[in-house]
């Protein structure tokens, strides 16, 4: 299991309701379920992954969660989880929007374009990067809005979204983020996982 997975497995309390949006093949849903009793669902766009979901016995249905949320309750979840899956939508912000009324608290975690490669890769080589949290060429990346960790802390601020804890992650290391070291850990990080409310 990636080290993103773990990290969120260790923010969601025991026993908690978790949606995982664009859970893929499962891997994030059963170790809710294993390590922390936790009643998770899912959401998966791609048929065969949404198949070996339901092999596994996990419960996740086939839908597209630009057009498909509407279909949950307000705060019907404790937890809505979103994993590098943002940047990929073409209404980000209505998505965004969606899973802070689903849930009462919502994970997201980002690829982020402000990693200090990437940066390097676009100065030094003139190209888009390939990296590990970014593995695709320009012509087949499912990436429509590339933001960085700074960005969307930025966008948070300004929608008055509360942000309750934002971890960096380079590797197998893991670091807290805030106000006063947001321009070190934007360039340090491949990822970023936000906590928000």
């Amino acid at each position: 299991m990636k080290n993103e997975f773990k990290i969120i497995v260790n923010l969601l309390p025991v026993q908690s309701r978790v949606l995982d949006v664009g859970c893929g093949d499962g891997t994030l849903i059963e170790a809710l379920i294993k390590q922390k009793s936790i009643d998770a669902r899912g959401i998966e766009l791609e048929e065969n992954k949404v198949k070996q979901c339901i092999s596994k016995g996990l419960s996740v249905i086939q839908g597209n969660a630009e057009t498909e949320l509407a279909q949950f309750p307000d705060k019907a979840f404790d937890f809505v989880v979103l994993s590098q899956t943002l940047q990929a939508f073409y209404q980000p912000v209505n998505v965004l929007n969606e899973l802070l009324r689903i849930g009462k608290k919502v994970i997201i975690s980002i690829p982020n374009f402000g990693y200090w490669r990437v940066r390097t890769s676009l100065l030094f080589f003139g190209k888009m990067p390939v990296t590990r949290s970014l593995p695709d060429s320009w012509y087949n990346t499912p990436n429509l809005h590339m933001c960085s960790i700074k960005d969307f802390y930025q966008f948070c601020d300004e929608k008055k979204i509360k942000m309750n804890k934002i971890i960096g992650v380079n590797n197998e290391k893991t670091s807290s983020i805030n106000r006063i070291n947001l321009e070190m850990k934007n360039l340090l990080s491949e990822v970023g996982i936000f906590l928000i409310s």
